[in-house]
């Protein structure tokens, strides 16, 4: 089974290479395989191609049975298999209506699988993650239907943002949360996906509802979310705090320029908004949970290490200073940061390989582990909370 997910998971890297070679003819840089074919699919390839495919699998993992009486579901695997066969398409020399009806069936089947967990267990944050596919299918039937992309970015975008809160949304529930808080990120999912659907017919009011749904989900989770207790911690827990916590901050940058700016497709503000939204809140994200998710997924372990901060840091830093460069539409600084942007996510793969490869850090002489013994077992339970 291990090998059937590997199989499953590397559309998901190919599709993210392409969207990075992409991204750097976007920038009007030489990329190391030039392909306009790859700059007009690159929203699409990223976020349903690559992420897309990453939840799907997650999800089907998550919904093996639970009990030897509890049935299995070999559909499950239709979502990321679907989706990653999409992403493959888009970046093949292929009619682009291959890759699309790909996109929609692995859509379609994504929300099957939410239903699924709604099935087995009703709550919050299995209708927030479902409202997330729902836009999936969404993003994937407009985008077939030839929409431009810049027109169901907000689609995209929520998808996303759902997928990611619907899962902090479960975690929040470790502690005690007030009822009210999961009501709150529930009303602020339905307001994202309405958002979203007025943005295609009135622009301007679909913007504002985007943006301020937006900024009301980023004061629940830092409100509420573990990571403010985590990041006191130490070791993955507090890397995976620092991670979100980051997170939520340039959600927030999005949500504003959407609440103030209105309505855009593009320019430095359509590039200011995505961006922020795809790496300064997704790939944040998953480079918190990659230390968790893909032990789950591959049975394979990726011990955390502290050089894992160096790329971190690398992405929030070159993404501030594209920002900053769309702000003053500065087009090298932005080409500058892009670059940097790009190197950030390669640097995280090769840490996470690397880390892969060597296991687990050696641990400490006999004598030294008497003492760190109870704090280790501490930060294992704060690694399963964060």
């Amino acid at each position: 089974m291990p090998t059937v997910r590997l199989v499953l998971l590397l559309p998901a890297g190919v599709a993210m290479l392409a969207g990075l070679d992409a991204a750097l003819t976007l920038l009007g840089l030489t990329a190391p395989v030039p392909s306009e074919r790859l700059a007009d699919v690159h929203g699409p390839l990223m976020v349903l191609g690559f992420v897309g495919t990453l939840v799907a699998l997650e999800r089907a993992v998550a919904l093996a049975p639970a009990t030897a009486g509890e049935r299995a579901r070999p559909w499950a695997w239709a979502a990321p298999a679907l989706l990653g066969a999409g992403a493959l398409l888009l970046v093949a020399p292929l009619p682009l209506a291959a890759g699309r009806v790909c996109l929609v069936a692995g859509s379609a089947v994504l929300v099957a699988l939410y239903r699924a967990a709604w099935r087995r267990r009703a709550d919050d944050a299995i209708a927030v993650q479902g409202l997330g596919a729902l836009a999936t299918v969404g993003a994937a039937t407009l985008w077939a239907a030839d929409v431009p992309v810049p027109h169901l970015a907000p689609w995209l975008v929520t998808f996303l943002v759902l997928t990611v809160v619907g899962e902090r949304l479960e975690l929040m529930r470790i502690a005690p949360v007030p009822a009210a808080a999961g009501r709150g990120v529930v009303a602020g999912a339905c307001a994202l996906v309405a958002g979203a659907a007025l943005a295609l017919v009135w622009p301007a009011v679909g913007s504002a509802v985007l943006g301020a749904a937006l900024v009301g989900l980023v004061v629940l989770l830092a409100r509420f979310d573990v990571a403010r207790r985590t990041v006191r911690g130490t070791g993955l827990p507090r890397f995976m705090a620092v991670a979100m916590l980051g997170s939520f901050t340039w959600l927030a940058v999005a949500g504003g320029l959407w609440m103030v700016g209105g309505p855009t497709t593009s320019g430095p503000r359509y590039d200011a908004l995505l961006h922020a939204v795809f790496l300064g809140f997704v790939m944040s994200m998953v480079m918190a949970h990659a230390p968790v998710i893909l032990p789950a997924v591959l049975r394979r372990p990726l011990p955390y290490r502290p050089v894992m901060y160096v790329p971190l840091t690398l992405l929030h830093v070159t993404l501030l200073l594209r920002v900053l460069g769309d702000a003053r539409d500065a087009a090298v600084v932005v080409q500058v940061a892009g670059v940097g942007n790009v190197v950030a996510v390669l640097t995280f793969v090769v840490v996470a390989v690397t880390s892969v490869l060597l296991g687990p850090p050696a641990r400490p002489g006999a004598r030294a582990d008497r003492t760190p013994a109870r704090s280790d077992a501490a930060a294992g339970a704060l690694e399963v909370v964060a």
